[in-house]
C-alpha cells in the first residue's frame, strides 16, 4: 500500500510515523516547508516526497492540513488523482471543506471522504509528532452516503495501521455542531482563563485543575482562529450558552445566594454524571 501525505505537521507527522510501523506500507510526504519534507525523510518518517507525478501509484492520500488549504490543494490536485486513490482530509472543521472537495470527486472520479483523527497535543509541528498518537483515538469519517458500506469498509482497511480505536460516521453539519463543544470551545474557556491577572503569581498555589484547565490554552493561534472563524455559528451558540450560565454564577455569589449557589453547581455535578459516569 502506498500512502501520501500532504502536511507534516502534529498531525500528518504522526500519520507517517504510525504507517511506517506496518513495513508493507510506503508513506510519501508534502510539506510547504521543503526542510520538513526532508527532515522527515532523515528520520525515516516518510519513504520519499510526494510529487504530482507520484499521485497516480497512491492508495490513500491524507490532507492534514488547514480545511481552507485542503480546499485549495484539493483544486489543483484533483484532476491529477488516479480514480482508485481514496482521498481523506483531517482538518479541523467538515462543512466546507466536504461542500468544496464532494464536487470535486464526483466530477473526476475519485472517491472522498471528510476525517477528524480525534488526538493531539497543546504542540505543534512535526518534531512533536509520534507513532502512537492515534492508538486508540477515535476517528470521525463525513461520507458522501451513508449507506456506501464499500467505501467506508476500504477507509477503515487502509486506516487500520494508525491504530485508530473507534471509526464513528457522521455529516459535517453535525460533527461541525459537536465540535465547537467537545474541543473548539475548551480552546476558548482554557485561553481566556489564563489571561487573569492573578495566572502569574498562581506558581506554589495550583495542582491538577489548573493543568487540566490551561494545557489547551498552549495553542496554534493560526490554526485555531481558523476553526472558530470557519465554525462560525456553532462556536457562536455554544459561546452565548457559557456565558449565560456563567452569568448565573456571578449573580448568585454577588446576591451571596448559598441555595441558588448550591443549586447551581449541584446541577452541574449531576450533568456530568449523567454524561460520563460517575
Amino acid at each position: 500500500m502506498t500512502v501520501g501525505i500532504i502536511g507534516l505537521g502534529l498531525i500528518g507527522g504522526s500519520l507517517a510515523k504510525a504507517f511506517q510501523r506496518d513495513e508493507s506500507v510506503t508513506v510519501l510526504g508534502w510539506d510547504a516547508d521543503h526542510s520538513i519534507v526532508e527532515f522527515a525523510e532523515i528520520a525515516q518518517a516518510i519513504d520519499g516526497e510526494l510529487t504530482d507525478e507520484k499521485l497516480q501509484g497512491l492508495d490513500l492520500l491524507l490532507l492534514a492540513t488547514y480545511p481552507e488549504a485542503v480546499v485549495e490543494h484539493m483544486t489543483r490536485l484533483a484532476p491529477l488523482l488516479d480514480k482508485t486513490t481514496l482521498v481523506i482530509d483531517c482538518a479541523g472543521t467538515k462543512e466546507k471543506v466536504c461542500a468544496s472537495v464532494f464536487p470535486l470527486a464526483k466530477q473526476y472520479g475519485f472517491s472522498f471522504l471528510g476525517g477528524h483523527p480525534m488526538a493531539g497535543t497543546h504542540f505543534s509541528g512535526f518534531k512533536y509528532s509520534r507513532a502512537d498518537l492515534f492508538d486508540g483515538a477515535p476517528m470521525v469519517l463525513v461520507p458522501p452516503a451513508f449507506d456506501d458500506i464499500r467505501l467506508l469498509d476500504r477507509a477503515k482497511k487502509l486506516l487500520e495501521p494508525v491504530g485508530f480505536g473507534r471509526v464513528s460516521i457522521t455529516s459535517a453539519q453535525e460533527h461541525d455542531k459537536r465540535i465547537a463543544f467537545t474541543s473548539q470551545m475548551a480552546h476558548i474557556i482554557s485561553n481566556a482563563y489564563i489571561k487573569s491577572p492573578t495566572a502569574r503569581q498562581h506558581d506554589g498555589f495550583s495542582a491538577g485543575s489548573y493543568k487540566d484547565l490551561t494545557r489547551v490554552a498552549w495553542l496554534n493561534p493560526d490554526m485555531w482562529a481558523e476553526l472558530f472563524l470557519e465554525n462560525r455559528e456553532n462556536l457562536l451558540f455554544e459561546l452565548g450558552t457559557l456565558i449565560e450560565d456563567l452569568t448565573k454564577y456571578k449573580d448568585a455569589i454577588e446576591r451571596n445566594d448559598f441555595g441558588t449557589l448550591r443549586q447551581l453547581l449541584d446541577d452541574g455535578r449531576r450533568i456530568k454524571e449523567e454524561v460520563d459516569g460517575k
